[in-house]
């Protein structure tokens, strides 16, 4: 008798741990209102004054200019969001390119990214109450953020927009490829 309650047991913790690592939707926008992924399309990036947000690039998900210094920054402002405060979940997935345009491979230590509230606040600083996220090594193997399950977010309002900075001195350009809000 013992025997079978222990494969019981077994069983409904095996059914347990199956559940818990379905993980969710990581689906574009369904409609059913389990994720939400952002249209590229309707991004501006901008250019950088020091440390202030300056004016658009005229590129709408990548720098145009190739980066100069390890942790230049690529600020892109979203134009157009629905309430996103329902969703507990980011990822955010991005490609990388040389000064001669090639392709470099995801891995740690080749770019960061931070969702900020404010364009005008504090974009850079751990633990600004101005930052909605802070993420390292986005592509790479310890990269949480750009992976399907995302990484946990607690919005209380609408990003203004996202910072993609190089970790890496020999990543001249950033792409944006996905935003995406889930539960």
């Amino acid at each position: 008798m013992k025997k079978w309650g222990i494969v019981g047991a077994i069983i409904a913790v095996a059914a347990l741990v199956g559940c818990a690592s379905s993980g969710g939707s990581s689906a574009a926008s369904s409609g059913d209102g389990a994720s939400y992924t952002v249209d590229l399309n309707t991004l501006v990036a901008y250019t950088m004054d020091g440390n202030s947000i300056s004016q658009p690039s005229g590129e709408k998900v990548r720098n145009k200019d190739p980066f100069t210094r390890n942790y230049d920054n690529l600020p892109i402002l979203f134009t157009d969001l629905p309430d996103i405060t329902v969703y507990q979940r980011a990822t955010i997935k991005a490609k990388y390119f040389n000064a001669e345009g090639g392709e470099l491979g995801q891995s740690d230590g080749m770019a960061m990214v931070s969702l900020f509230y404010d364009r005008d606040g504090d974009i850079f600083s751990d633990g600004s109450p101005n930052l909605l996220l802070k993420e390292f090594n986005v592509g790479g193997f310890s990269g949480a953020v750009s992976t399907d399950r995302g990484v946990r977010i607690r919005p209380s309002r609408n990003p203004g927009g996202i910072l993609l900075q190089n970790s890496n001195a020999g990543v001249k350009f950033i792409e944006l490829t996905e935003v995406t809000f889930h539960n």
